[in-house]
């Protein structure tokens, strides 16, 4: 038994011939892609973000890749598809109503889930990038059978998604799970928030880029270090807080940074965590790599449906 029970009957009757066109909003990218009701990502695309377009031209350049999927659904793979699910940069409204990610500044308070709605005449559920992320990995992957854990994305912006109990934490507004906003530096950078050294003003490709003047794409081993330290020390107030024995993290800087990001963070995780009982938590990669966002974005509309049916 997996943390995330997905039937196959929340969807449609006959699974083999279903699938759900997955939908991930990044901060630098739009992709859509095909995932069966038992978890394979069957087909992908993706266009790049053009940063300096209004919202409907974002909005054109997502649905051109979203019309593709659908239609490679009935030409290519012979599938019907029964429902739309986003992963999306925070933050967002409940199941997406509106969402205002970042990097995207012409998407303030955007109505996403009408418009593709209105694109695909199917029904849309929405969640945050991270807990879609979380759905997956508890799923299918690193955190496959564990009740309790957290998922963070670290890329663009910084993200969480939390399982306690084996339930994926949504809180009152549907944005539990926002760690880029754990205080990880008192007095240190402005946040986007508001706040002073928030995870997500010290530690995302964002602030990467502001500190060193170069793209995450290009860091030293210092700042490779740097971001592993930050994100254990996060993760150490999570674990701490919520009883947690495991943070999977993924997301372009994470997985860009690889092993010296991650024994950073592990480091940092061991240094701030003293319990008397239980495991010591750890910090490990996703183990769906950048398939986890479209099977996460997946997950959310299977999940949904589910829930919808048994309304």
């Amino acid at each position: 038994m997996t943390t995330v029970r997905i039937s196959s009957d929340s969807v449609d009757a006959s699974p083999e011939s279903s699938v759900v066109c997955a939908v991930d909003i990044g901060g630098t990218k739009f992709e859509a892609g095909l995932v069966t009701l038992k978890g394979e990502l069957i087909d992908r695309a993706r266009v790049e973000v053009d940063p300096d377009v209004g919202p409907q031209s974002h909005f054109a350049a997502l649905a051109s890749v979203v019309s593709e999927q659908l239609d490679r659904a009935a030409s290519h793979h012979g599938k019907v598809v029964r429902a739309i699910g986003i992963g999306c940069a925070g933050p967002i409204t409940r199941n997406c109503e509106s969402v205002s990610p970042v990097n995207i500044a012409s998407w303030n308070e955007f109505p996403l889930r009408r418009f593709l709605n209105d694109l695909t005449r199917l029904p849309v559920y929405g969640d945050l990038d991270a807990k879609a992320l979380a759905l997956a990995e508890g799923w299918l992957g690193a955190a496959r059978g564990v009740r309790n854990f957290c998922a963070m994305t670290v890329s663009t912006g910084i993200g969480g998604g939390i399982f306690v109990d084996g339930d994926l934490l949504d809180g009152d507004s549907g944005n539990a799970g926002h760690v880029g906003h754990l205080i990880v530096e008192p007095g240190g950078r402005r946040c986007g928030c508001g706040a002073r050294g928030c995870l997500e003003a010290e530690a995302s490709g964002l602030a990467i880029e502001a500190i060193t003047g170069r793209p995450p794409s290009e860091p030293t081993y210092d700042i490779m270090q740097r971001t592993g330290r930050y994100v254990g020390r996060g993760a150490a107030m999570i674990c701490t807080a919520l009883d947690l024995d495991l943070v999977v993290v993924g997301g372009a800087v994470a997985l860009g940074f690889g092993a010296t990001f991650f024994n950073e963070a592990q480091l940092e995780l061991d240094e701030c965590v003293h319990r008397d009982r239980g495991p010591m938590p750890r910090i490990t990669s996703t183990r769906l790599a950048d398939r986890g966002p479209l099977i996460g974005a997946g997950a959310v509309a299977i999940r949904s449906a589910r829930r919808a049916a048994m309304r």
